[in-house]
């Protein structure tokens, strides 16, 4: 409760709250100046908004060079500490531990509801948000569902990125941030599984025929986990 109070009390401020959101959707460290001009403030108040959110864990810093020369610059990234902010405290990590590890004890079968229980999740939450924004789901065109979809992946956490080729027949989709990292620390190939499967219902939800293909994994040491959608004309 204690370090909750102190993240709110932090993201009060809405400089702060508008700094931290701009570094979510940056993926990559940041300069103090940086922020400065982005915000149009002094640098010195720039680096007191960056020390508050690192006070509170939401930040990490460290000194390198540029290889400009000059003095090392102090570069600020996202903490990979997990932010909660429940009131009362509720211990959701734990509970998903419970839910994996029973589910395991299962064997195939378990794995396998798992696995449907992940597509069914992800094929939920987007038609959530193509009912939140007033469509139907069959007369959508491709720009409307790639915005519904970048909205349902902002929303479930993953920090997205998005890129589509010319034709229009292949997604390229980037995940910063994986909300399932801490259970699948214990549990990597079955929670990246599910994951997968979670991904494949959010698009399957959206396009007829589609491939999703992963070509990166944060868990096996990557920066971000990447993938490519197929998708069928």
């Amino acid at each position: 409760m204690e370090q909750t109070l102190k993240i709110t009390n932090v993201l009060s401020d809405p400089t702060r709250y508008y700094i931290y959101q701009y570094i979510t959707k940056r993926h990559q460290e940041v300069t103090v100046q940086e922020v400065a001009d982005n915000f149009n403030i002094h640098p010195n108040v720039a680096r007191l908004h960056l020390s508050k959110l690192e006070d509170v864990n939401m930040l990490i810093s460290e000194t390198k060079k540029t290889g400009k020369g000059g003095r090392p610059s102090r570069l600020y990234r996202l903490s990979d500490d997990v932010i909660q902010l429940h009131f009362p405290f509720r211990d959701y990590m734990l509970l998903s531990k419970v839910a994996i590890e029973t589910m395991l004890t299962l064997g195939e079968e378990g794995k396998k509801a798992l696995f449907l229980t992940g597509k069914r999740f992800g094929m939920e939450i987007v038609e959530q948000e193509i009912t939140r924004k007033g469509q139907n789901g069959t007369e959508l065109n491709f720009e409307q569902k790639l915005t519904i979809l970048k909205n349902a992946a902002t929303l479930a956490g993953f920090y997205p990125e998005f890129e589509v080729n010319g034709e229009l027949t292949k997604i390229y989709f980037k995940i910063f941030n994986c909300p399932f990292k801490e259970v699948a620390v214990d549990h990597s190939e079955t929670v990246c599984n599910m994951h997968h499967e979670f991904l494949r219902g959010m698009f399957e939800a959206l396009f007829d025929n589609v491939e999703l293909i992963e070509s990166e994994n944060m868990i096996s040491g990557c920066h971000t986990c990447t993938y490519q959608a197929l998708i069928a004309k």
